[in-house]
Protein backbone atom coordinates (compact mmCIF):
# COMPACT_ATOMS: atom_id res chain seq x y z
CA UNK A 1 0.00 0.00 0.00
CA UNK A 2 2.71 2.36 0.93
CA UNK A 3 4.53 2.36 -2.19
CA UNK A 4 2.07 2.86 -4.56
CA UNK A 5 0.73 5.91 -2.06
CA UNK A 6 4.77 7.09 -2.73
CA UNK A 7 3.64 6.74 -6.92
CA UNK A 8 0.28 8.24 -6.65
CA UNK A 9 2.17 11.74 -4.46
CA UNK A 10 4.53 12.34 -6.99
CA UNK A 11 2.55 11.66 -9.72
CA UNK A 12 0.18 14.85 -8.43
CA UNK A 13 3.27 16.92 -7.92
CA UNK A 14 4.50 16.35 -11.39
CA UNK A 15 0.72 17.11 -12.47
CA UNK A 16 0.18 20.54 -10.67
CA UNK A 17 2.86 23.03 -9.36
CA UNK A 18 -0.11 24.65 -7.20
CA UNK A 19 -2.16 21.92 -5.68
CA UNK A 20 -1.54 21.75 -2.33
CA UNK A 21 0.07 17.93 -1.48
CA UNK A 22 -0.05 16.25 1.71
CA UNK A 23 2.23 13.45 1.48
CA UNK A 24 3.34 10.36 3.44
CA UNK A 25 6.89 8.70 2.03
CA UNK A 26 10.16 7.25 2.91
CA UNK A 27 12.68 10.45 2.09
CA UNK A 28 10.57 13.51 0.39
CA UNK A 29 13.56 15.02 -0.37
CA UNK A 30 15.18 12.24 -2.15
CA UNK A 31 12.15 11.66 -3.40
CA UNK A 32 12.37 15.18 -5.25
CA UNK A 33 8.71 16.12 -3.50
CA UNK A 34 10.31 18.74 -1.03
CA UNK A 35 13.53 20.81 -1.04
CA UNK A 36 13.86 20.64 2.48
CA UNK A 37 11.95 18.76 5.77
CA UNK A 38 12.57 21.89 7.52
CA UNK A 39 11.63 24.13 4.04
CA UNK A 40 9.18 22.20 1.98
CA UNK A 41 9.17 24.95 -0.72
CA UNK A 42 6.43 24.28 -3.38
CA UNK A 43 3.06 22.47 -3.20
CA UNK A 44 4.22 19.85 -1.34
CA UNK A 45 4.36 18.66 2.60
CA UNK A 46 3.29 16.24 4.65
CA UNK A 47 5.31 13.44 6.70
CA UNK A 48 8.57 11.12 6.42
CA UNK A 49 7.82 7.78 7.73
CA UNK A 50 11.06 6.46 8.14
CA UNK A 51 13.73 7.98 10.74
CA UNK A 52 17.39 7.58 10.45
CA UNK A 53 17.08 5.48 13.29
CA UNK A 54 14.21 2.97 12.64
CA UNK A 55 16.24 0.18 10.95
CA UNK A 56 18.72 0.25 13.72
CA UNK A 57 15.75 -0.22 16.28
CA UNK A 58 14.27 -3.13 13.97
CA UNK A 59 17.72 -4.77 14.85
CA UNK A 60 18.04 -4.31 18.22
CA UNK A 61 14.09 -5.30 18.85
CA UNK A 62 15.44 -8.65 16.84
CA UNK A 63 18.28 -9.63 18.83
CA UNK A 64 16.72 -9.09 21.65
CA UNK A 65 14.04 -11.58 20.65
CA UNK A 66 16.76 -14.10 19.26
CA UNK A 67 19.28 -13.18 21.96
CA UNK A 68 21.85 -16.12 20.99
CA UNK A 69 21.51 -15.14 16.89
CA UNK A 70 25.13 -13.75 16.30
CA UNK A 71 24.35 -13.67 11.93
CA UNK A 72 21.33 -11.73 10.46
CA UNK A 73 20.77 -11.28 6.90
CA UNK A 74 19.64 -7.89 5.89
CA UNK A 75 17.44 -7.38 2.59
CA UNK A 76 17.42 -4.34 0.75
CA UNK A 77 17.08 -2.66 -2.23
CA UNK A 78 18.99 1.31 -3.37
CA UNK A 79 16.06 1.63 -5.67
CA UNK A 80 13.95 2.53 -2.58
CA UNK A 81 14.00 5.75 -1.01
CA UNK A 82 16.05 6.23 1.71
CA UNK A 83 17.74 2.74 1.79
CA UNK A 84 21.35 3.49 1.66
CA UNK A 85 20.25 5.21 4.80
CA UNK A 86 19.30 2.50 6.28
CA UNK A 87 21.46 0.34 5.85
CA UNK A 88 24.47 2.64 7.06
CA UNK A 89 22.38 2.80 10.50
CA UNK A 90 22.03 -0.92 10.69
CA UNK A 91 25.26 -1.79 9.54
CA UNK A 92 26.15 0.74 12.50
CA UNK A 93 23.33 -0.99 14.97
CA UNK A 94 25.03 -4.57 14.12
CA UNK A 95 28.75 -3.30 15.03
CA UNK A 96 27.68 -2.14 17.96
CA UNK A 97 26.00 -5.18 18.97
CA UNK A 98 28.38 -7.29 17.88
CA UNK A 99 26.49 -8.64 14.75
CA UNK A 100 28.18 -10.50 11.87
CA UNK A 101 25.34 -8.64 8.90
CA UNK A 102 25.55 -10.00 6.01
CA UNK A 103 24.24 -7.59 3.49
CA UNK A 104 21.96 -8.88 0.75
CA UNK A 105 20.85 -6.37 -2.08
CA UNK A 106 17.27 -7.51 -4.25
CA UNK A 107 16.67 -5.38 -7.37
CA UNK A 108 13.80 -7.87 -8.57
CA UNK A 109 12.33 -11.33 -8.49
CA UNK A 110 15.52 -13.15 -9.37
CA UNK A 111 17.61 -11.79 -6.60
CA UNK A 112 15.27 -13.35 -3.88
CA UNK A 113 15.95 -16.84 -4.59
CA UNK A 114 19.84 -16.03 -4.92
CA UNK A 115 19.70 -14.34 -1.39
CA UNK A 116 17.87 -16.54 -0.10
CA UNK A 117 19.98 -19.04 -0.77
CA UNK A 118 23.22 -17.65 0.76
CA UNK A 119 21.15 -16.60 3.49
CA UNK A 120 21.13 -20.34 3.85
CA UNK A 121 24.60 -21.45 2.87
CA UNK A 122 25.96 -18.89 5.41
CA UNK A 123 24.20 -19.96 8.38
CA UNK A 124 21.79 -17.07 8.91
CA UNK A 125 20.28 -16.91 12.10
CA UNK A 126 17.46 -14.39 11.71
CA UNK A 127 17.16 -11.60 9.36
CA UNK A 128 15.22 -8.43 8.65
CA UNK A 129 14.47 -5.83 5.21
CA UNK A 130 14.06 -2.83 4.82
CA UNK A 131 10.61 -1.44 3.58
CA UNK A 132 9.87 -0.57 -0.20
CA UNK A 133 7.95 -2.22 -3.19
CA UNK A 134 10.01 -4.83 -3.75
CA UNK A 135 9.52 -6.17 -0.33
CA UNK A 136 6.09 -5.27 0.13
CA UNK A 137 5.51 -6.78 -3.03
CA UNK A 138 7.09 -10.36 -2.29
CA UNK A 139 5.92 -10.53 0.71
CA UNK A 140 4.59 -13.79 0.56
CA UNK A 141 7.81 -15.67 -0.88
CA UNK A 142 9.49 -13.58 2.18
CA UNK A 143 7.15 -15.00 4.54
CA UNK A 144 7.36 -17.97 2.79
CA UNK A 145 11.16 -18.56 3.39
CA UNK A 146 10.89 -17.37 6.71
CA UNK A 147 8.53 -19.80 8.17
CA UNK A 148 10.28 -22.93 5.81
CA UNK A 149 13.87 -22.58 7.16
CA UNK A 150 12.50 -20.97 10.56
CA UNK A 151 14.06 -18.01 10.80
CA UNK A 152 13.05 -14.98 13.28
CA UNK A 153 12.32 -11.86 11.29
CA UNK A 154 11.11 -8.63 11.79
CA UNK A 155 9.56 -6.54 8.99
CA UNK A 156 8.99 -2.82 8.48
CA UNK A 157 5.12 -3.89 7.87
CA UNK A 158 1.88 -4.61 9.98
CA UNK A 159 0.85 -6.70 7.13
CA UNK A 160 3.67 -9.03 6.85
CA UNK A 161 2.65 -10.33 11.07
CA UNK A 162 -0.78 -10.02 9.93
CA UNK A 163 -0.31 -12.68 7.28
CA UNK A 164 1.98 -14.89 9.29
CA UNK A 165 5.17 -13.07 9.95
CA UNK A 166 6.77 -12.61 13.40
CA UNK A 167 7.44 -9.46 14.54
CA UNK A 168 7.12 -5.49 13.07
CA UNK A 169 8.19 -2.66 14.02
CA UNK A 170 6.70 0.94 11.98
CA UNK A 171 5.46 4.04 12.71
CA UNK A 172 1.59 3.96 13.42
CA UNK A 173 0.01 5.60 10.52
CA UNK A 174 -3.26 5.66 12.30
CA UNK A 175 -1.15 8.35 14.32
CA UNK A 176 -0.16 9.48 10.95
CA UNK A 177 -3.25 10.05 9.10
CA UNK A 178 -4.59 11.96 12.13
CA UNK A 179 -1.94 14.33 11.79
CA UNK A 180 -2.07 14.74 8.27
CA UNK A 181 -5.95 15.64 8.61
CA UNK A 182 -4.68 18.63 10.74
CA UNK A 183 -2.38 19.92 8.08
CA UNK A 184 -4.72 19.21 5.60
CA UNK A 185 -7.16 21.49 8.00
CA UNK A 186 -4.25 24.38 7.84
CA UNK A 187 -3.78 24.28 4.41
CA UNK A 188 -7.72 24.97 4.12
CA UNK A 189 -7.56 27.57 6.07
CA UNK A 190 -5.10 29.69 4.52
CA UNK A 191 -1.69 28.17 5.06
CA UNK A 192 0.81 27.23 2.10
CA UNK A 193 2.28 23.68 2.01
CA UNK A 194 5.89 25.78 1.51
CA UNK A 195 5.57 27.10 5.29
CA UNK A 196 4.49 23.56 7.00
CA UNK A 197 7.61 21.57 8.01
CA UNK A 198 8.12 17.77 6.87
CA UNK A 199 7.04 15.82 10.53
CA UNK A 200 8.98 13.07 12.00
CA UNK A 201 6.08 10.09 13.18
CA UNK A 202 6.03 10.44 17.10
CA UNK A 203 4.25 7.32 17.62
CA UNK A 204 5.37 3.76 16.82
CA UNK A 205 3.97 0.49 17.07
CA UNK A 206 5.52 -3.44 18.04
CA UNK A 207 3.80 -6.10 17.11
CA UNK A 208 4.80 -9.48 17.65
CA UNK A 209 2.92 -12.83 16.45
CA UNK A 210 3.23 -16.29 18.82
CA UNK A 211 1.47 -18.17 16.56
CA UNK A 212 4.65 -17.71 14.16
CA UNK A 213 7.24 -17.81 16.91
CA UNK A 214 5.70 -21.54 18.22
CA UNK A 215 5.54 -22.71 14.25
CA UNK A 216 9.82 -22.11 14.49
CA UNK A 217 10.32 -22.73 17.68
CA UNK A 218 11.56 -19.70 19.11
CA UNK A 219 10.10 -18.62 22.51
CA UNK A 220 9.99 -14.58 22.47
CA UNK A 221 11.67 -13.47 26.06
CA UNK A 222 8.93 -11.31 28.56
CA UNK A 223 10.73 -8.48 28.15
CA UNK A 224 10.10 -8.53 24.63
CA UNK A 225 6.66 -9.42 24.88
CA UNK A 226 5.88 -6.84 27.23
CA UNK A 227 6.65 -4.27 25.11
CA UNK A 228 4.27 -4.97 22.24
CA UNK A 229 1.68 -2.94 21.16
CA UNK A 230 -0.40 -6.08 19.69
CA UNK A 231 0.24 -9.30 20.38
CA UNK A 232 -1.17 -11.79 17.98
CA UNK A 233 -2.16 -15.17 20.12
Amino acid sequence: MLPRLFQGFLAAKNASSTLPIVSMTADPVASGLVESLARPGGNVTGFTNVPPDLSGKRLELLKEAVPGATRLAFLWNRLSPATLLSLRTTQETASALGLELQSREVQDSENFDTAFQTAIRERAQAFLTTPGPIIASHQARILHFAANNRLPAIYPYSEFVDAGGLMSYNPSYEDMYRRAAIYVDKILKGRQPADLPVEQPKKFEFIVNLKAAKQIGLTIPPNVLVRADRVIK
